[in-house]
């Protein structure tokens, strides 16, 4: 695992990895394995608690981004998963520069829902203009939240 910044809890070392995925079909199941094993290193290494529920979502959200980043973004996508304090931060980078818009909610529409669902289970969601492309942050609280509710940010 790549050494980060930010630390994991007080006196451990922070966590952080990358990974660059070629686009092709098989990188978005790629991408969800490489998320699972990298909460399954930080759980193992730093005893930082990781929720079945935080597990689930962080492989949702990097199976949303991945999946927007293949099929609106020619060339190759990387992915960073960093713990910062009690959070998962996932980030995606693609090459295309236009940046996504998440649509109102209309439960008629089929499919282009991704960026809906991110932001819904997102404690934190931000895209970011980059000199080639783009780049989108979601962070994904680890422990469950005491009162078992799903906080997350709803699109306007």
């Amino acid at each position: 695992m790549d050494q980060g910044e930010d630390s994991v809890m007080p006196g451990a070392p922070p966590a952080w990895d990358t990974i660059a995925l070629d686009g092709d079909g098989s990188c978005i199941a790629k991408a969800r394995h490489y998320a699972a094993d990298f909460l399954a290193r930080v759980q193992a290494e730093y005893g930082l608690p990781v929720s079945a529920r935080a597990l689930d979502l962080t492989q949702l959200v990097v199976s949303e981004l991945v999946t927007n980043a293949r099929k609106y973004a020619p060339g190759p996508v990387l992915m960073e998963l960093r713990i910062v304090g009690s959070l998962v931060e996932v980030v995606v980078w693609d090459s295309d520069p236009v940046l996504p818009v998440a649509r109102a909610a209309d439960a008629g529409r089929v499919g282009q829902h991704g960026l809906e669902i991110v932001m819904a289970v997102a404690q934190g969601f931000e895209v970011q203009r980059e000199p080639v492309g783009k780049r989108i942050t979601a962070r994904i609280a680890l422990p469950d939240d005491p009162g078992g509710d799903v906080t997350g940010r709803r699109p306007q």
